[in-house]
């Protein structure tokens, strides 16, 4: 009797990827809504508002130092470990590598560059924005804090806003924006949430970071998910362009190379010899392109014979070179003697 086997579930994921179409002709691309326009709005402004409240050493900057007082990592040491595991789903390499290479088998999938295209926009974005900030107000962290209850601004540190908060936003966010149904993309926006929300905390509970920094990096990778519309039609033209050029490269290699058409029968054909050494004119013979190839001088003109058919040639003179210390056999120093009988 003949069953049919069970189907696993990794093998109805594979078969539902199977019925994915290739190279989607609809793809759903956010736009920039009105909606959108004020969740930017209004993101920027609490951004600036942070910023404000730490450099005036606002009751923000005395949270911030009763938070590091209170050394989180002190009252729950059991979660130590795991916390340090954990603070890596904040760095930039780990996470790249792990979004990229499910964003690459995608656009591999789809036959689409936009997955990857979105994400290196986004990090590039990323790069610049805080970056700039960091450097800008060169905050310092709780390690590295010289004057109790000060905001530690322009003292040359890197901490404000937090890397690992808004990089966790930005990388685990961009799921959600390339989710291609809206349930997919609701819950992918509420991992990534958990996930950068966590991140953060484990910064603060380390003590890498005040709680400021962990506020200020939420704002800053979630504005640049929020940019990220205005940024589609340069990747849309960065997609047309890398295929077109990638066409082109194929042709390419594909064209075969032109065939030497042959000389005509009956046609004469120049033959120049090379000049001189005096530097005499080269001399130029017409040959005429019906007669049969020449063999070469240093063949035999006739047919070939075996060597028991050959005749034999004695050769002319001596093989060896002339020795001017030597006497010929012909000549001889000594009287010829005389024939018996005679």
């Amino acid at each position: 009797m003949r069953t049919e086997r069970t189907l696993k579930r990794l093998d109805r994921v594979f078969a539902r990827l199977d019925r994915e179409p290739e190279r989607p002709a609809h793809i759903d691309v956010p736009k920039m809504s009105r909606h959108r326009v004020v969740l930017f709005v209004a993101t920027l402004a609490f951004y600036l508002a942070i910023v404000w409240a730490v450099a005036i050493t606002s009751w923000l900057v005395r949270f911030d130092w009763q938070v590091m007082f209170f050394r989180p990592y002190q009252q729950w040491p059991e979660i130590h470990a795991f916390l340090d595991y954990y603070v890596v789903l904040g760095q930039r390499g780990p996470t790249a590598v792990m979004v990229c290479a499910w964003l690459g088998w995608r656009s591999w999938r789809q036959h689409t560059l936009r997955p990857l295209l979105t994400l290196g926009a986004s990090l590039l974005l990323l790069n610049i924005t805080v970056g700039a900030a960091k450097i800008g107000m060169g905050r310092l962290g709780p390690h590295y804090a010289t004057t109790i209850g000060s905001s530690e601004m322009g003292l040359g540190g890197d901490i404000f806003p937090s890397g690992h908060t808004a990089n966790a936003v930005v990388t685990w966010g961009i799921l959600a924006y390339l989710a291609s149904t809206p349930r997919a993309r609701r819950w992918l926006s509420a991992v990534s949430a958990v996930v950068s929300l966590g991140v953060g905390l484990t910064t603060v509970y380390l003590g890498t970071h005040w709680l400021s920094d962990v506020v200020l990096g939420w704002a800053a990778g979630l504005l640049i998910l929020l940019a990220l519309p205005w940024v589609e039609p340069l990747i849309a033209r960065a997609e047309v362009w890398i295929f077109a050029l990638r066409d082109s490269w194929r042709a390419r290699r594909a064209r075969p190379a032109p065939a030497q058409a042959p000389a005509p029968v009956g046609v004469p054909v120049m033959v120049t010899q090379p000049a001189d050494v005096d530097g005499e004119a080269p001399a130029r013979e017409t040959v005429n392109g019906s007669l049969p190839p020449r063999a070469p001088v240093y063949l035999a003109p006739g047919p070939h014979t075996a060597r028991s058919e050959r005749t034999p040639v004695t050769p002319i003179g001596s093989r060896r070179p002339p020795h001017a210390d030597r006497v010929p056999r012909t000549t001889s120093t000594t009287p010829v003697r005389p024939t018996a009988g005679g």
